[in-house]
């Protein structure tokens, strides 16, 4: 390479015997040569760190990949277990309708998702056994959940009901129709019932739908004197942050962490709901334990008809017993 490249070198004129004095052409040809070779050294750099990020990206992208599938690998696993517990007995009844994040889907367990946080706490709260009915159906949008979900629904009087459905449906959104399903669901829902509004996407062009959505939910549900969960402000305060500390490896549903957020966004409401209608267990009268352990006593199916046609809550008989047929669970 140095012999292609020709350099005109005056050695007219000496300071000594030894030093040469370069020509202002050596100077310049030197100083470009200098300058490509920092051009091609930065190029080099650049094109290594492009590399690397491109590798990075498809390895981030795989991850991801695998992950989705490993949860898709769990929907049969979560909604075999919710239909199992449907089966147990106790003195309350707690119904769910929702999507896979009431599955508990990106949980460790299903019993770690934020059905199972509740239904610990109306445990812990009341001192009686709680049977949950879960009729979520992962991938279930709003207009699904009333063909499929609020059929099952309104065979049961549950004591303590949760509903937390829409996010699945961002991704095709229809306003009218979204609407529609919400008008048809929360008529069907007992006053008692504790609706969430959609969680936070944090991107932009999603939460201009959310917003919609919200709306939509917070009009129709003080229309029915329906309480409404913000979850998305409970959601919205973990920050942009929380989709590395709060969701699963899929960057859609929660983690263990994820479905405590949406459990404490749920907390107040039912607490309150649990204080005002459901009177705590009396575990030192005789009646506590005429019973076998987790079985009610009574029968709900007897009890006066509330508003909507449900049967008054447990508080206006708290020693009647639940319903407990059988349910079908998710699909």
């Amino acid at each position: 390479m140095p012999a292609r490249i020709a350099i005109r070198v005056s050695v007219s004129e000496r300071r000594g015997p030894s030093e040469p004095l370069y020509s202002r052409e050596v100077i310049s040809a030197n100083n470009r040569l200098r300058s490509l070779a920092l051009a091609v050294g930065a190029l080099s750099t650049a094109a290594g760190i492009g590399v690397a990020v491109a590798a990075n990206h498809r390895a981030f992208q795989r991850r991801v990949t695998t992950s989705s599938v490993t949860l898709t690998e769990t929907l049969p696993v979560h909604s075999l277990w919710w239909r199992t517990r449907a089966k147990d007995k106790g003195e309350l009844l707690y119904a769910v309708i929702g999507d896979s994040a009431a599955q508990g889907i990106g949980a460790t367990s299903p019993h770690r998702g934020y059905v199972g946080i509740l239904a610990d706490q109306i445990a812990l709260t009341t001192g009686r056994t709680v049977r949950v009915v879960n009729l979520s159906v992962s991938g279930a949008t709003v207009e699904l959940a009333v063909r499929d979900q609020l059929p099952k629904f309104v065979k049961f009087t549950p004591d303590i009901v949760t509903v937390a459905i829409g996010a699945n449906d961002i991704a095709l959104w229809d306003a009218e129709v979204f609407e529609a399903g919400i008008r048809t669901l929360f008529a069907a829902l007992p006053p008692h019932a504790l609706v969430a509004d959609l969680p936070c996407f944090h991107l932009p062009r999603n939460e201009r739908m959310v917003a919609v959505a919200n709306r939509i939910i917070r009009d129709v549900a003080a229309e029915h004197h329906l309480t409404v969960v913000p979850l998305h402000a409970t959601t919205k305060r973990l920050g942009l942050r929380s989709i590395a500390t709060h969701v699963a490896g899929d960057l859609f549903h929660p983690n263990n962490r994820g479905y405590r957020a949406w459990a404490e966004a749920f907390l107040p409401a039912l607490g309150a709901d649990l204080d005002r209608r459901i009177r705590p267990a009396d575990t030192g009268s005789p009646d506590a334990s005429a019973g076998p352990a987790g079985t009610a006593t009574g029968g709900a199916a007897d009890a006066p008809a509330g508003p909507a046609g449900h049967p008054s809550p447990a508080s206006a008989t708290p020693d009647s017993t639940l319903n407990t047929g059988g349910v079908g669970g998710p699909s």
